[in-house]
């Protein structure tokens, strides 16, 4: 039986108004979202609504900045003559405002703490995304990731795999007997299309420390963290961008633990710009996407999808996304009459509401509303004025942002990038030691000799094996701390972090 202060910490307010006042059902957060309309029509106001709702609940959530005019979430609102207007409308005598506990992150380190992922935690399959490879090239890369992996090669930053193409370009046929065949094209290619990432920023965003999923879990005196990451230069880059978030979504359904039905979420996700996502994406990363959706639900994690028209979304996520607030949509193209009548059809009706008609005449801050009832019921759609914020709504100043990074309880965590024994360092080491060998078998006059079975290995040969063994050992030594006797690759082919 719940308490009544648990119970009461669980009682959202509404985020809009229609013939009733609407709030989305803590326990129906994870059953996802979509928030849709075009440019100019309120959507990062309802955005930052909802966000503030969740933060009161205590749920923690993670959202892209995409304009760089969220960061007032974290001070309260007041002085704002719109938003005293629509608090009036909507009879709110007595706006209370306050902020929110937020927590910056920016990929290139500049507006925010720096966010990384090391190479093996991105996999194959979104690096593959974001270098743009074509099918054969990423299953060329795909090879590359198994022979590091049964090698005992680290990939941590863009050096390692560098090192990595090019140990197998100078080892073609020595690898490729083991795992396929790769041509020294491909490989050129994929190197290429590497170094253009490097100078795309890849550099900075992958490497350690790598994020740590408990970082964006935090509850603070009952509020949930906002994750805020700064994204107006990174849209500059829209691939690195859309992967790291799928990345981040990998990573939440790789390593939460089944959860069950919760009465509030764990954490919610926010996908600006979600066109992104299944822009020029490969058919089997859109399916494991899809599925990735489907079962997170029941990690406790919702995701919540923010883009212009709703047919930008697969059919098969759409159908997935049980809270819905649709702002205006404008049609004059035979196409967008169309997109249109196929927003008015994914609501459940309301025979007051000409649904069609209404998305074309909605005003800015005004929606069509369906959310779940507890029972999972999408509620008729609703024709609602969504409410204002509470923070304020002047973004903060690069001065008071970097303010905030200094206060935050996990500065220093990862500001300064660690540059350990890898890939890169290993295979140099390995490159050393052979040719330190083949200079002492030649002093000596002895030509170096294939390595016999073990069971009839000389003396000699038998040293030279324990001098390979002893840098087995070692690798395995430097990876063995973060990858344990074998790696385990998740749902997008990224590594599982062992917690």
């Amino acid at each position: 039986m719940l308490n009544d202060s648990f119970m009461t910490a669980l009682t959202p307010s509404p985020f809009a108004k229609g013939e009733t006042e609407i709030f989305i059902e803590p326990s129906m957060a994870n059953r996802h979202g979509l928030i849709t309309g075009s440019t100019g029509t309120g959507k990062t106001v309802t955005l930052r609504v909802l966000i503030e709702q969740f933060s009161s609940m205590g749920v923690p959530v993670f959202l892209p900045d995409i304009k760089g005019d969220l960061s007032g979430l974290c001070r309260p609102g007041g002085g704002n003559k719109k938003i005293e207007e629509r608090a009036r409308l909507l009879g709110l005598n007595e706006l209370s405002y306050e902020g929110f506990p937020v927590r910056f992150w920016d990929l290139h380190g500049k507006e925010g703490h720096p966010v990384r992922a090391t190479i093996s935690e991105m996999g194959p399959l979104l690096l593959s995304r974001i270098l743009n490879l074509n099918n054969t090239q990423s299953g060329i890369l795909s090879m590359l990731f198994r022979y590091a992996d049964d090698s005992r090669l680290l990939l941590i930053d863009i050096a390692d795999l560098v090192s990595l193409i090019t140990h197998a370009l100078e080892n073609t046929a020595e690898i490729k007997g083991k795992y396929g065949n790769m041509t020294s094209a491909s490989l050129g290619a994929i190197q290429r299309a590497v170094l253009t990432l490097e100078e795309q920023g890849g550099d900075l965003f992958f490497g350690e420390p790598s994020l740590v999923l408990e970082d964006i879990l935090e509850v603070k005196d009952g509020k949930g963290t906002i994750n805020l990451l700064s994204a107006a230069a990174l849209m500059k880059t829209p691939k690195i961008y859309s992967t790291f978030l799928l990345w981040l979504l990998s990573e939440l359904y790789d390593l939460l633990p089944e959860a069950g039905d919760l009465e509030k979420p764990r954490f919610l996700l926010f996908f600006e710009e979600s066109h992104l996502l299944f822009t020029d994406t490969p058919k089997v990363l859109e399916e494991k996407i899809i599925q990735i959706v489907r079962l997170i639900r029941s990690k406790g994690v919702g995701v919540y999808f923010i883009t212009q028209n709703p047919g930008d979304i697969p059919e098969a996520v759409l159908g997935q996304l049980g809270n819905r607030v649709q702002h205006a949509l404008r049609a004059t193209t035979p196409g967008e009459m169309r997109a249109v009548k196929a927003a008015a059809k994914s609501f459940r009706q309301n025979p007051k509401i000409d649904t069609e008609k209404v998305i074309g005449e909605l005003g800015i801050g005004e929606a069509l509303v369906s959310v779940l009832d507890r029972s999972g019921v999408p509620a008729p759609v609703d024709r609602a004025f969504i409410y204002p914020p509470r923070s304020s709504l002047p973004p903060l100043s690069s001065t008071e942002i970097q303010a905030e990074v200094r206060s935050s309880p996990i500065f220093g965590r990862y500001e300064e990038a660690i540059n350990r024994h890898s890939a890169a360092e290993e295979l140099l080491q390995r490159q050393k030691e052979v040719m330190a060998r083949e200079q002492a078998a030649e002093k000596s006059s002895v030509k170096p000799k294939p390595a016999p079975s073990s069971a009839g290995r000389s003396s000699k040969t038998k040293d030279a094996g324990d001098v390979v063994s002893t840098i087995a050992i070692r690798t395995a030594t430097n990876v063995g701390t973060q990858i344990g006797k074998e790696i385990v690759r998740g749902m997008l082919g990224s590594w599982l972090k062992k917690k």
